[in-house]
């Protein structure tokens, strides 16, 4: 239900006065966003000058310049106490000299599994060595230790000092629907290998190997081979990662099938066996052993940060943000062209922050502050985000709600939106009423198995209490329909982070448009609402928004 506030804050927008009962009349949707101007920062953003935009180059620094002068006229101000940056350090740490991964039992040939075609890992410590000594294999099925769901896949074991080979995603992902004690098809934060990680580490295991599988992972080995070889960065630590496992990295599916086979284990009735509640991790009898060297680059990155003044509760904040952020240099294509240019990702969503906010410029400030905030190293494991969410420059209890920009597609004018995120909160009631003005729906997220709302910056503010919507645009093309969306949404995922993702002059920029105004739409409610945005009773993310909020002296 809309609670009295909403609805109050939809009538201080509408064109006509509304009731406080039953839908709101229709909103003023429309911000006056500067296509030109968005379509000439997406095209120097993505240009090859630019470099890719990878954190800690050349294009770092042409990027920082572009985007600070892009705020400026806009008309924001600087966000940072007088400064448009916020310093963000990290650890660039480059594994070479990778010995195979080598598998021992009691008896029988050893499994030599080779760097880049069966495995591939990386360390999260500073230092120039790592050798995994020849360490017990245990499989931890999904290894999550789930406590509010009754589920602990490593109940009974001691993971100290020995290797965990875990399932990728969530124990019910083959679901056809939603339902299950993890969300059914759609993929949870326990599916997502940042927690299984996490928690193996918590756990003290030496290392953790996520089994590859592409339908649910939702992506491809090659994504795994581009993503985690090479040169990784990290936010740096005091300890200088200690804390963190020797080595994290995934495993081939049929590689995988291999040792739990030389285990004298059936591969299929081991991982079903993982789907069941009550399951307890199997240790195989075999050990693992590798080793690597480390080239470690510490650097400096930046986040900018531009802001819009509230008019009344100026100590509220809405917060927007993208990631500036891309690949750098990748394997060339057939052309010989190894710039991965980003341009859909993210080129087009960071300027259209910039457009965004020129057009709340030009509307006038809205009760609450609007804050801008274009972030370093996405591609890199969300460490912009959530360096600011660790640091934030304005404090979380107080920040109403946020809406993050990721990939616009320009594709054409879409029926329909799809937002990740939907469902989970309150935030829904304000997506609603904006979809409403344009005569829009809101349709299902196409691949809930790839958990899609902990892959983008927003999560790194959600894990930590504030509601978050990132939206999609629509497959339900005006010009085409469905099989029209669909098809361009394949041709996109053949470019995705290759070098192929570049400024098309031929795009059609109607769709984006309308999707840019839904986020202007958005940002004018909640900066004018006095509600509070909450998770829905039962979220994964409610305790904590209802913790902060009674620790709060002001905001919620």
């Amino acid at each position: 239900m809309r609670s009295p506030l909403l609805l109050a804050a939809l009538c201080g927008l509408a064109l006509a006065g509304c009731a406080t009962t039953g839908a709101p009349a229709p909103l003023i949707a429309n911000g006056e966003i500067p296509l030109e101007r968005w379509q000439s920062l997406s095209r120097t953003l993505s240009s090859d000058e630019f470099e890719g935009r990878a954190p800690g180059t050349r294009g770092e620094e042409l990027t920082l310049a572009a985007l600070a002068d892009a705020f400026a006229a806009a008309g924001l101000q600087p966000g940072n106490r007088g400064s448009w940056f916020q310093d963000v350090p990290l650890v660039e740490i480059t594994g070479h000299s990778h010995a195979p991964f080598v598998v021992r039992g009691a008896s029988g040939p050893a499994i030599a599994l080779a760097y880049s075609d069966d495995w591939a890992g990386v360390t999260y410590r500073e230092a120039a060595e790592i050798t995994l000594p020849a360490s017990e294999i245990v499989f931890v099925g999904y290894g999550i230790n789930a406590p509010e769901k009754g589920w602990n896949d490593y109940a009974g074991v001691d993971m100290r000092g020995k290797i965990a080979l875990i399932l990728v995603n969530d124990p019910d992902y083959a679901s056809e629907t939603l339902d299950g004690p993890f969300g059914g098809r759609a993929m949870t934060y326990y599916g997502r290998w940042t927690y299984k990680f996490e928690e193996a580490a918590r756990q003290g295991a030496a290392a953790a190997l996520i089994v590859h599988d592409t339908f649910p992972a939702a992506y491809g080995w090659n994504v795994v081979q581009s993503g985690w070889t090479g040169p990784q960065s990290r936010a740096r630590t005091a300890d200088g990662g200690a804390g963190e496992a020797l080595l994290n990295g995934w495993v081939q599916l049929d590689a995988a099938r291999r040792i739990m086979t030389a285990a004298g284990q059936d591969p299929d009735r081991l991982m079903e066996a993982a789907r069941q509640p009550g399951f307890r991790a199997v240790p195989l009898g075999l050990t693992g052993a590798t080793s690597f060297a480390n080239t470690i680059r510490p650097y400096a990155s930046r986040n900018v940060i531009g802001v819009l003044p509230g008019r009344g509760r100026a100590q509220e904040y809405v917060l927007h943000t993208a990631h500036w952020d891309h690949m750098g240099r990748c394997p060339a294509n057939a052309a010989g062209d190894d710039i991965c240019n980003g341009a859909i990702d993210n080129a087009v969503g960071t300027a259209a922050l910039a457009a965004l906010a020129e057009a709340h410029v030009k509307a006038g400030p809205t009760l609450r502050t609007q804050v801008f905030l274009a972030v370093t190293a996405e591609e890199a494991g969300l460490l912009g985000s959530e360096y600011y969410a660790a640091n934030p420059v304005f404090p979380l209890e107080s920040t109403a709600g946020g809406l993050n920009i990721d990939a616009l597609f320009v594709s054409g004018e879409a029926r329909d939106v799809i937002a990740i995120g939907a469902g989970k909160s309150d935030l829904d009631d304000y997506l609603s009423a904006a979809l409403a003005t344009q005569g829009r729906r809101l349709s299902p997220d196409t691949a809930p198995q790839a958990g899609r709302y902990y892959r983008s910056d927003h999560f790194s503010m959600a894990k930590r209490g504030v509601p978050m919507l990132y939206l999609k645009s629509g497959i339900d093309l005006i010009d085409g329909g469905e099989e029209a969306g669909l098809a361009w949404g394949r041709a996109y995922d053949a470019v995705y982070h290759g070098p192929d993702d570049e400024f098309d002059e031929s795009w059609d920029w109607r769709g984006a448009m309308r999707d840019l105004q839904l986020y202007f739409t958005l940002g004018r409610m909640l900066g004018d609402s006095a509600d509070w945005p909450n998770w829905r009773t039962g979220d994964e993310f409610r305790q904590l928004r209802d913790a902060a909020c009674a620790a709060s002296r002001r905001g919620c």
